[in-house]
């Protein structure tokens, strides 16, 4: 009877650790997004005088704080010269990239082949909802901003798509997809409906 009991013990006590796991890598591979509109007044300083002088004309501008796991960061989206912008800072206030909103047809015909060969070999179905054109800041904050301000292709460039998409007889899901200059996979994950709080002016 003692041992029955104890193998029952050791059963639960593994089945207990497998569940924790689970949930832990499960957790890691879905993060939830949860980003907050704020007033101007709340974000960084530091941040703001980096771009500031790239902000005249624009339109719709927007300042927001995001939660990504452990991670904190600052962003600004707004609109100028017919172009959607989204620069990104750490919670330091560095710049960390700047994104702009682009179709398939701003992309060079062999990387966006890549990517539709990549999309076609892994999911069954899929629908792009968004692609944008990313610039890390990976050296001279100047240099990042006018390179993206002006809308280069770079070797450095970069291509998050936002794609709904299933496997087989799977549902549809939306994945974040990352994409270098040539059309190959960097990353990609299932993506969560984000959580958005805003603080209205």
């Amino acid at each position: 009877m003692k041992l029955i009991v104890l193998d029952m013990m050791k059963f639960n006590i593994l089945f207990l650790f497998i569940l924790f796991f689970s949930a832990n890598i499960l957790s890691a591979q879905l993060k939830y997004e949860k980003e907050f509109r704020i007033r101007k007044t709340q974000f960084p300083e530091k941040a703001l005088v980096l771009v500031q002088e790239k902000l005249t004309d624009a339109k719709r501008l927007k300042f927001y704080k995001e939660i990504d796991g452990n991670k904190t960061r600052f962003g600004l989206k707004f609109k100028k010269d017919r172009l959607w912008y989204s620069i990104e800072f750490t919670g330091e206030g560095n710049l960390e990239n700047v994104k702009i909103q682009i179709q398939d047809i701003d992309i060079l015909d062999e990387s966006y082949a890549q990517i539709v060969a990549y999309l076609k070999q892994n999911f069954s179905s899929y629908k792009i909802k968004k692609i944008q054109q990313q610039y890390i800041a990976n050296g001279s904050t100047d240099e990042i901003l006018k390179t993206a301000f002006q809308n280069l292709i770079t070797p450095h460039i970069k291509y998050p798509l936002v794609v709904r998409a299933k496997k087989d007889t799977n549902g549809f899901k939306e994945y974040k997809i990352l994409f270098n200059a040539e059309g190959k996979c960097i990353s990609s994950r299932k993506s969560l409906p984000p959580n958005y709080d805003h603080i209205l002016y």
